[in-house]
């Protein structure tokens, strides 16, 4: 075979093979040649194939305002606040519980690009236009940061023509593609470009440009939330551990914590709401600025004492770590749980139904695979670069510190499968080192058939294919009559044209479902109760206690909130919770046609797929 393969180099054959030959070679020369020293603008050319992707996929939904999350919703109140004069450190949503108004715990850092863009399309689309446009095109920003985050973690660790790959391999993320889909302006989009850059920080082999990156990165990720705060805890991990090993490392661990400092100071001065100046856990306040402050210090008082026994650095490090958990568990005691702070009451009735919530095993199978396969493959692969680079300890060093992340997000999957999109961006290097890894000796093999097969299965698992292809050829049964009839209703009771008789009464408050109160008081001039945000536990519970209470009890809850109208939508998925667990309760008798007389039916038409009355008692 390779005699074979000498005899065609040396210009064996017919001439038109050799000049095939000759061209296919020129060509991939020239093509690798140019992806090596332009992959920015590789980076820039795949991200505008993303787009072009992603918009027409979603096209449907950008022409018909279909923000289909109550966090799209929401921040689509969020930003018409500030543009309409709301304060930059006011973020309730009055429209919500009116006149308190609903406590968000947001910040503003990510409705800046949103609000750029419909005030520079407005003049020429007006209002309605411009938010159609922008929210199509605001998630797709930080997509571009994303895949060149992703690119620099190949190339600094993989090699430097490993980032085609990982393009590859993103485009079967499916739950981390999600997030950045036109629509989809929640923040969550921000955090995994963030949480991406991050991981390029940890992989770069200049120190202190390393830590500076890390720091701000960090930082700005804590200024919109704290769901990477775990992931963002490892990598400053991994900082310090850099420094145990190795002295050399103490300017990355000191520019690191500078920066984390520094960073999270000015986030903290510039996006902090007044709700969140106070002590609360589920976002930036002067819990984790207390933290992230003290924590930078003891780092940057770790890489200037610097001793030069590894055991003595051990032993620092240690008593830094025991320094700041006795400090956050003796000060900020009510932070050392769940940060959402929910009732029992209110995780009873609502959060426990929240399938995002829940983890990994208790999804459907196919749910549960498609989500695990490529975290589960990046781990592995991740092992397998840190002892491919076993020969190079610092370099070594920096693949297991990017390698954390991954880990950290795969397990959580185990606690709540809400981690699937980080777990699964965090994996795309890892499993594109499996192939980068395994592809070559498979291809010297002897056998051709291993080198065809072999090469063909190693490029499918790094580029996160194989499950989706063997997924693809395996039959999923078809849902049933109750499951269409479900998905059908939550489709309908989040469209435009649904909405309209309804946004056609006058305005007054709508108790309704917990889920549909960001969407109502998007599309309509109607104010309503709480939305899924748990800071309002209170509002949720009266909501939830209602429709499953008496009539008695559903006649004083809405009472208490001097609601106009009541609202529902028959088997949308928050009526199969009244279906199965109050099957008495007082949702359950408006939809046997048990009506009181203090509510007065009002004539949505019929292809309505909601049910509406008027307060009149």
């Amino acid at each position: 075979m390779l005699e074979r393969k000498q005899d065609v180099n040396d210009g064996g054959g017919p001439p038109w093979l050799q000049r095939c030959v000759r061209w296919v070679t020129l060509a991939t020369d020239r093509l690798l040649s140019w992806l090596t020293r332009h992959w920015t603008l590789a980076a820039l050319i795949a991200w505008l194939l993303f787009c072009a992707w992603f918009i027409f996929d979603r096209r449907s939904d950008i022409r018909w305002f279909n923000l289909g999350d109550t966090d799209d919703n929401m921040r689509m109140m969020q930003v018409r606040g500030l543009l309409h004069g709301q304060g930059w450190f006011d973020l309730r949503q009055y429209r919500l519980n009116p006149p308190f108004g609903a406590n968000v715990h947001w910040s503003r850092l990510v409705d800046l690009p949103i609000a750029g863009l419909i005030l520079s399309l407005r003049p020429f689309l007006g209002g309605a236009g411009a938010e159609r446009i922008a929210v199509g095109i605001a998630p797709l920003l930080p997509y571009l940061l994303l895949l060149i985050s992703l690119a620099l973690t190949a190339r600094r660790l993989i090699g430097p023509l490993a980032y085609p790959m990982a393009f590859a391999g993103i485009y079967f993320a499916g739950s981390t593609n999600s997030m950045f889909m036109p629509e989809r302006i929640d923040h969550h989009g921000w955090q995994l470009a963030l949480l991406a850059l991050s991981m390029a920080s940890l992989a770069d082999p200049k120190r202190v440009r390393g830590g500076l990156v890390l720091g701000i990165s960090t930082a700005l990720s804590l200024a919109i939330g704290l769901e990477m705060i775990i992931y963002l805890a490892a990598a400053g991990a991994a900082m310090v551990l850099f420094w145990v090993v190795d002295t050399e490392e103490r300017g990355r661990l000191s520019t690191y914590a500078l920066s984390l400092v520094g960073a999270t100071a000015l986030c903290f001065l510039a996006f902090t709401s007044y709700d969140n100046r106070s002590a609360v856990c589920d976002a930036l306040s002067p819990v984790w600025l207390s933290d992230a402050l003290i924590g930078g210090a003891l780092m940057y008082g770790l890489a200037w004492l610097s001793p030069e026994q590894r055991g003595r650095r051990l032993l620092l490090a240690v008593i830094a770590g025991v320094v700041i958990a006795a400090f956050h568990g003796l000060t900020w005691p009510h932070c050392t749980q769940r940060l959402e702070g929910v009732s029992p009451e209110v995780d009873w009735l609502w959060l426990s139904h929240v399938r995002e919530a829940r983890p990994v095993y208790k999804q459907d199978w196919r749910t549960a695979l498609t989500t695990l396969a490529l975290p589960v493959t990046g781990c592995l692969g991740w092992l397998l670069l840190a002892w491919w680079r076993r020969r190079d300890p610092e370099l070594q060093r920096r693949v297991l510190a990017a390698a954390i992340p991954c880990f950290a997000a795969t397990a959580l999957l185990f606690w709540q499968i809400r981690t699937g999109p980080a777990a699964q961006m965090l994996g795309v290097v890892g499993a594109v080192a499996i192939a980068w890894i395994l592809a070559p000796p498979l291809w010297n093999a002897r056998s051709p058939a291993v080198r065809v097969l072999g090469v063909f299965v190693v490029v499918l698992i790094g580029a996160g294919a194989a499950v989706p292809l063997v997924l693809g050829y395996i039959h999923e049964n078809k849902p049933t009559p109750h499951e269409i009839a479900i998905n059908h209703a939550n489709a309908l009771c989040n469209s435009l044209w649904a909405y309209h008789p309804v946004a056609l009464q006058p305005k007054g408050v709508v108790f309704t479902f917990v889920d549909f109160g960001p969407r109502l008081i998007t599309v309509t001039h109607h104010d309503s109760i709480v939305g899924p945000y748990h800071r309002n536990g209170q509002q949720i519970a009266d909501v939830m206690n209602a429709f499953r209470g008496s009539e008695a009890q559903a006649r004083a809850l809405i009472g208490k909130y001097h609601s106009s109208y009541l609202l529902t939508c028959p088997n949308s998925s928050t009526t199969t919770i009244f279906a199965s667990e109050a099957p008495k309760g007082f949702y359950q008798q408006l939809a046997n046609g048990k009506v009181p007389g203090w509510l007065s039916p009002i004539d949505l038409g019929k292809v309505s797929p909601f049910r509406m009355w008027r307060v009149v008692g």
